[in-house]
C-alpha cells in the first residue's frame, strides 16, 4: 500500500517517563526521514509536542488538527506546516483520518484509546483500509492486546479482526511495517459481525 500521509495518535500529558518522550521524538524523526507527512492532534505539549518537534527538526511535513477549546490546554503548536483549528473533537478525528493512508498510535490514555478504537471500528466496517500500527514501547499495550484476544475468544470479534492492527516495539520499525502490512479486505463488511 502506498502511504501518502500518516495519522499519529499521541498523548498530551507532560507527566510521563522520559522514555515515552524519546519514543515519540524518534517516531517523528523516523517518519520525516522516510518522507512520510504527519497529521496529528496539533498540540505542542506531551508526546504530541515531542513528535512534532523532532519531525520538524528532521525536515518533515507536519499538519495539526486541534479543537479551539483545547488550544490552551494542549498548547497548540506554533511551528507546524499547517494547523487546522476546528470546532470540536468529532471534526478533529474526522479530519485526522481524512486523506490518511495509515494510523500509528503511540502510548496514550483514554483519548488515544478512543481514537485508535474508532479507526479499528471503521476498518472492521470497511470504511477505512489503511494499516493501523501500535507502537508498543515498554510493553505498554500488552494488556490491551490481551484484552482484544479475549474479545475474540468470547466471540465479540472474529479471529480475522486480530489483523485490524499490527504492533512494533520500536518507532524505527514503523516505515517497514507500513510497507509489509497486507491490504485490508474490501469485503470487510461481510465478516464484520460474528456469526454463530
Amino acid at each position: 500500500m502506498s502511504v501518502k500521509r500518516v495519522t499519529v495518535y499521541a498523548a498530551s500529558s507532560q507527566a510521563l517517563a522520559p522514555e515515552y518522550f524519546d519514543v515519540a521524538a524518534r517516531l517523528g524523526k523516523t517518519l520525516a526521514q522516510a518522507g512520510l507527512p504527519i497529521v496529528y492532534g496539533g498540540g505542542g505539549s506531551g508526546l504530541m509536542g515531542a513528535l512534532a518537534d523532532a519531525a520538524i527538526e528532521a525536515g518533515g511535513t507536519v499538519h495539526g488538527v486541534i479543537p479551539e477549546f483545547l488550544m490552551n490546554l494542549e498548547k497548540g503548536h506554533e511551528n507546524l506546516t499547517s494547523l487546522d483549528v476546528v470546532p470540536d473533537m468529532r471534526i478533529r478525528k474526522h479530519r485526522m483520518l481524512e486523506h490518511s493512508r495509515a494510523v500509528v498510535t503511540l502510548p496514550g490514555g483514554c483519548g488515544t484509546f478512543e481514537e485508535v478504537f474508532e479507526a479499528m471500528t471503521l476498518k472492521r466496517l470497511g470504511q477505512y483500509f489503511g494499516p493501523i500500527i501500535l507502537v508498543n514501547s515498554n510493553g505498554y499495550y500488552d494488556l490491551l492486546l490481551e484484552f482484544l484476544h479475549h474479545s475474540v475468544r468470547e466471540r465479540f470479534m472474529n479471529q480475522a479482526h486480530l489483523d485490524l492492527w499490527h504492533t512494533v516495539d520500536q518507532p524505527e520499525d514503523v516505515p517497514g511495517a507500513l510497507e509489509t502490512v497486507e491490504p485490508w479486505s474490501a469485503d470487510a463488511l461481510r465478516f464484520a459481525s460474528v456469526e454463530s
